[in-house]
């Protein structure tokens, strides 16, 4: 007869759940973004990736006309960090409605570091898949409301 000890095996599980609990419970801070900056972009979607926690919008930075901001020979690309895609997809912001090549406007709290990604600040406004006359704006566009993170 094999004699189990639970003992053991309870403490490992008791130390295992200890040791990711925090991490698990735990949402990021969003220290790292300059919530004293804030920055209106122009851009063209290029992947929209959807989360439970957040979803990010990858885009193309677009100058006035439509044409790409270029940055040492490639187009300039920036992220935006917002709320979950189901918190998104309430404000009408979902991956059907904002396919890849999507003309929009973001407001954003950028990195701290510099690095191009921010976390959404404000409305974003959808202005399909052309560069409107006059820009991407609320009187051009379709204003989406954007949840707090």
């Amino acid at each position: 007869m094999r004699t189990i000890r639970t003992g053991g095996i309870a403490i490992a599980i008791a130390v295992w759940v200890s040791t990711l609990a925090p991490a698990a419970s735990a949402h990021h801070s969003f220290a790292m973004y300059n919530m004293g900056v804030t920055k209106v972009m122009t851009g063209k979607l290029t992947r929209f990736i959807p989360g439970s926690n957040h979803a990010q919008l990858i885009f193309e930075v677009l100058n006035a006309d439509g044409s790409p901001v270029m940055e040492k020979g490639k187009p300039l690309v920036w992220g935006m960090e917002t709320g979950s895609a189901a918190a998104m997809a309430r404000s009408g912001v979902t991956v059907e409605s904002f396919p890849p090549g999507t003309i929009m406007t973001v407001t954003l709290h950028p990195l701290r570091d510099g690095r191009p990604m921010g976390a959404v600040g404000g409305p974003i406004v959808s202005c399909g898949m052309t560069m409107p006359s006059g820009g991407c704006n609320e009187k051009t566009g379709k204003l989406m409301t954007a949840p707090a993170n």
